[in-house]
């Protein structure tokens, strides 16, 4: 049973399988009891106070802070649950509070990070072939980003899977709050008995697989709270019973406290720089998956004349993808000469991200760092500085800049397009390359998109639509206090 509706025998038979596959394959290891500490996360506890619990690596005598603590329950798939993580974390700490991370993707010696970094090559594979093969993009790809992930009976499987994730939480203590920023830490804690359990749900277009049932479910748009709410299409054109009303809340956008507390003062930044014709940055960012290369390629390429006028600056942040940067270079031999790196040198990202804020910026900038953290948050702390980013439209559609949205991967992330186009703050997605060639050219030579997106950000921030991380805390912090009071 899924919120009261019924999974047929079949499904039920088929999840049970899919179980029983991967203990065959990987093992279950339910009876191990593995030791558990806290480590400071070396890029994020300096700026957020983030503390990494590290599973089967041993005990070094840290206790959980039982009063202030709040475990951010996430995976490495792509960057994009990292970055929501990282959103949430931020904003945990602005309130007071310390954030634990709990990567279920990075215990290589568990049961669930083997289920997960499985699961996680299939799909990264997926979205590399669907930029490769339009044949493979629209008769598989798309369609199981759409329609299949939508069915309850893929959550079916999911949480059948999830209860081989469940032996990390063993030795957390239980009433400590939980956000999962992907569902599967979600349902994993529901499963090991964690008392209090938010799921941050990352995308705008409804679908089952997101669904933890016992948990709170956060999503960030209006327009996907009826989709949710009844459960749409998610059993084909069969009425299902609703989910009931406590269990699904309205945030808005999950976003970093440094960003959003300085949204009027870097969109001015933006506005100052156009009106006075100083070169227009734009941040280009690749994700985890490692995708879409060749239409960035072509974005750089085009945009070249430009730099060397010093009438644009570009950012590339290329995660930790340096075989990225190496094939960039064969497709635009003008990098060789104009990209000034900035590779795993962390202090000095730093750095030329606080700089570049107040002070001048010009040519080709490259970052690159081999730890994932620092890969992820390179591009937030970029993006104070930066005018425009250019970004299919996943999780980067919710943030508070200017956007230019490439071409999807999965059809699900069109529904972040158009929520970012009907909020004012990004374009539209654009189809190919001659309408994101097309796009650059309007912010690069125009005034008008750059201050309409600016002016709708400031209004967006003034109607409480950037909040999503500090309703996300505060929520999971009175399930906590509410079941103390009784």
């Amino acid at each position: 049973m899924i919120f009261g509706n019924e999974i047929s025998e079949r499904a039920y038979r088929k999840a049970l399988n899919g179980k029983k596959k991967y203990i065959n394959k990987y093992g279950d290891d339910s009876t191990k009891n593995y030791p558990v500490k806290l480590v400071k996360n070396a890029c994020l506890n300096e700026p957020l106070g983030v503390e990494d619990i590290r599973v089967a690596e041993g005990e070094n005598g840290s206790s959980f802070d039982l009063e202030k603590g709040l475990i951010v329950g996430n995976i490495r798939m792509g960057f994009g649950h990292y970055r929501i993580s990282i959103a949430m974390a931020s904003a945990a700490h602005a309130l007071g509070y310390t954030p634990y991370w709990m990567d279920l993707n990075s215990y290589p010696n568990t049961t669930c990070t083997k289920v997960i970094g499985a699961q996680n090559d299939l799909y990264s594979l997926g979205s590399r072939l669907s930029q490769k093969s339009r044949l493979f993009n629209k008769l598989l790809w798309e369609p199981l980003n759409y329609e299949g992930f939508r069915q309850l009976t893929y959550n079916s499987s999911d949480q059948k899977t999830a209860e081989l994730m469940t032996t990390v939480f063993k030795n957390i203590p239980k009433e400590i709050p939980v956000i999962g920023t992907h569902v599967w830490p979600a349902q994993a804690a529901l499963h090991a008995g964690m008392k209090h359990v938010v799921n941050a749900i990352p995308d705008n277009w409804p679908m089952a697989l997101h669904l933890a049932e016992g948990s709170v479910h956060l999503i960030q748009t209006r327009q996907s709270y009826m989709g949710y709410r009844i459960l749409n299409g998610m059993a084909k054109k069969k009425v299902l019973k609703p989910m009931p009303p406590e269990s699904l809340k309205y945030t808005g956008h999950y976003i970093d406290h440094e960003l959003v507390a300085n949204i009027e003062k870097d969109c001015e930044a933006r506005l100052n720089r156009k009106k006075d014709g100083k070169p227009m940055r734009f941040l280009l960012t690749i994700g985890g998956a490692g995708a879409q290369r060749e239409l960035f390629a072509a974005v750089i390429k085009h945009l070249i004349p430009a730099v060397k006028e010093n009438r644009a600056v570009i950012y590339i942040n290329i995660g930790d993808y340096k075989q990225v940067w190496d094939a960039l270079k064969r497709d635009v031999p003008s990098l060789n000469m104009l990209g000034k790196t900035h590779f795993n040198n962390w202090d000095d990202t730093k750095a030329f991200c606080e700089n570049a804020i107040d002070g001048e910026v010009q040519g080709v900038h490259v970052f690159c760092h081999e730890n994932i953290f620092e890969a992820v948050y390179c591009t937030n702390i970029l993006m104070r500085s930066a005018d425009v980013l250019l970004t299919k439209p996943s999780e980067l559609a919710f943030y508070p800049i200017p956007k230019l949205f490439l071409k999807r991967i999965g059809g699900h992330e069109k529904w972040g397009a158009i929520h970012s186009a009907e909020f004012g703050d990004g374009t539209l997605e654009c189809s190919d390359i001659p309408h994101t060639l097309q796009m650059t050219d309007m912010f690069l030579n125009e005034d008008a998109l750059l201050t309409e997106m600016c002016e709708a950000i400031k209004i967006n921030k003034s109607i409480g639509l950037y909040d999503g991380a500090y309703k996300a805390v505060k929520i999971a912090m009175e399930l906590k206090n509410s079941n103390l009071g009784g």
